[in-house]
């Protein structure tokens, strides 16, 4: 009786870790419970990650090619045609010239998502953080949202144009503009007035020095009704850490299962995240 009153207990501990969050109705992984600290919560799952995914041992761009002009994906009734500049890659610093798995992932994933009806973009505000090519900004629009994308002055060129060529026919739901932000500086009133109902970022969290900045601007854009949507890639167990850490401060975080992604876009090497800023006490 006592190990079956253990088995039961256990799972019970695990049904409470799966909990809906923010605006997305399907439910996610709680990463921290009662009784943990933040630095405990984010190694362990930093080492669950990596012992179940086992991201090194799989191939990496399973979803992209980024020796090539272009990424050509279908979403919402459309061929989209991404273009990157691969030549930009070797540059120190600019990784948003092209597509990662990450931006396919979480992309697709808001498509499936919407068509699951576990997620409703259509009218909502959202901004985009280091757009880079734009796949995501691109699909949310086509999904209906008022779309903001945003990255660093010299990424926009690249941005602007895939915006221009895949959402120029008449039957867009959404919108779509981009506009420069460097994070850590204080956005512009058109990003925070009103505050956005989502904020979306791929392949964020790729260094220690970034997370300081990256988690002021989520701070800023965020009220505790804004959802945000993080899909990373799994380079690095000691940055997503870091990050892991320090964002459990401010804010709950889930970690969405990939049987609730697009079941053609998965990958052991990304890995989704849903945050929700914590009530100020």
């Amino acid at each position: 009786m006592a190990a079956a009153a253990e088995v039961e207990t256990e799972e019970e501990t695990e049904m409470m870790k799966m909990v809906k969050l923010g605006s997305y109705d399907g439910k996610v992984r709680l990463l921290i419970v009662s009784g943990d600290s933040e630095s405990e919560s984010a190694a362990e799952e930093t080492m669950l990650l990596w012992g179940i995914q086992q991201p090194t041992l799989s191939k990496p761009n399973a979803f992209v090619a980024q020796s090539s002009l272009k990424l050509r994906i279908d979403a919402c009734g459309h061929s989209l045609s991404i273009l990157q500049s691969p030549s930009s890659l070797g540059t120190p610093g600019v990784t948003g010239s092209v597509m990662w798995d990450s931006g396919v992932v979480l992309a697709k994933f808001l498509e499936h998502a919407v068509d699951s009806g576990v997620l409703l973009l259509h009218g909502k505000k959202i901004v985009e953080l280091g757009s880079g090519c734009g796949l995501a900004g691109c699909i949310a629009a086509l999904l209906g949202a008022q779309v903001i994308l945003t990255d660093l002055p010299d990424r926009l060129r690249l941005l602007k144009k895939n915006i221009e060529n895949n959402l120029r026919h008449g039957d867009l739901r959404g919108s779509a503009v981009v506009t420069e932000l460097t994070w850590g500086d204080v956005p512009d009133q058109d990003l925070i007035q009103p505050l956005p109902d989502y904020v979306l970022g791929s392949d964020v969290i790729y260094s220690e020095g970034a997370v300081g900045d990256l988690l002021d601007t989520l701070l800023q854009l965020c009220g505790t009704q804004t959802t945000i949507f993080l899909a990373g890639e799994l380079r690095n167990d000691s940055v997503l850490e870091y990050f892991l850490e320090a964002a459990m401060k401010d804010f709950v975080i889930g970690r969405v299962e990939q049987t609730q992604w697009h079941p053609d876009y998965c990958s052991p090497r990304v890995v989704v995240y849903i945050l929700v800023k914590k009530l100020e006490k």
